[in-house]
Order: C-alpha cells, then sequence, then structure tokens
C-alpha cells in the first residue's frame, strides 16, 4: 500500500483510507472513495488533504486501489 504523500498518486475515485484532524491523535481511519483533492502541492509530509464522496475531510494515509 502506498502512503497518500504523493499528490499523483490520487485521482477522483480513488479508494483510500484518511485520518480527521479530531482523530489524528487516536490515528483512527476512515475509509472511502475520493470526491476531490484539496492539497495543492505536489506532496505533504503529513498526507494528501482530501474531500470524500460522503463529504468527509482528511488526510490519505493508505491508497487502497493501485
Amino acid at each position: 500500500m502506498n502512503n497518500g504523500t504523493k499528490r499523483s498518486a490520487i485521482q477522483p475515485g480513488t479508494k483510500v483510507r484518511v485520518v480527521q484532524k479530531p482523530h489524528q491523535r487516536t490515528g483512527q481511519l476512515t475509509e472511502g472513495t475520493v470526491m476531490s483533492l484539496l492539497t495543492k502541492s505536489a506532496t505533504h509530509p503529513h498526507g494528501i488533504k482530501v474531500k470524500l464522496t460522503d463529504g468527509t475531510v482528511g488526510r490519505v494515509k493508505d491508497i487502497l486501489d493501485e
């Protein structure tokens, strides 16, 4: 599994696991499908920030479909 620090590895429709802001301490992951990318830079050390199709916003920790 790829960690989600590279923007080029993620596009709308990609299945991912994200950590939401309130869960950063616990590391609780939420699974979903990317609707849009919110991070503009090519990479981010904590994961690319995305919005999932259900409206959840978080930083990508795992990319599920390679």
